[in-house]
C-alpha cells in the first residue's frame, strides 16, 4: 500500500514540476508526472531490497526527492531539446520542403 502513496506523491510533484518549470508547451501533458511517479517506485523498491523499514521516514523523503529531481531533469531537459530539433526541422523543411528528408 505504501508503494501506491509513493507512487501517487512523485505524480504529485511531477505534476508541479510540469507547471513550475518553463517550457512545458514542449512536451506532452503525462511526461513529467509520469516520470515522477516510476522514479518514486522505483527508488522505493531499490530501498526496500536495501534493508530500509517501509514505516521510516527516510524511504519516503529519498523516494519522493528522487523524484523530484527526475521530474525537474525531464522537464529541463526536453524542453530545449525539443526546441532545437523544432527550430532544425523547421529551417530544413523551409528550404528545401519534403522532399529532402
Amino acid at each position: 500500500m505504501e508503494l501506491l502513496f509513493v507512487t501517487l506523491g512523485g505524480a504529485i510533484l511531477g505534476l508541479a514540476a510540469r507547471y513550475a518549470l518553463p517550457r512545458r508547451r514542449t512536451h506532452g501533458v503525462v511526461l513529467v508526472p509520469a516520470v515522477g511517479a516510476a522514479a518514486a517506485a522505483v527508488a522505493w523498491v531499490a530501498l526496500t531490497w536495501l534493508g530500509l523499514a517501509w514505516d521510516g521516514g527516510w524511504i519516503w523523503l529519498i523516494s519522493l526527492a528522487a523524484a523530484a529531481a527526475a521530474a525537474a531533469g525531464t522537464a529541463l531537459f526536453v524542453g530545449p531539446r525539443r526546441e532545437r530539433q523544432d527550430a532544425e526541422t523547421f529551417a530544413r523543411l523551409s528550404k528545401f520542403g519534403l522532399a529532402h528528408r
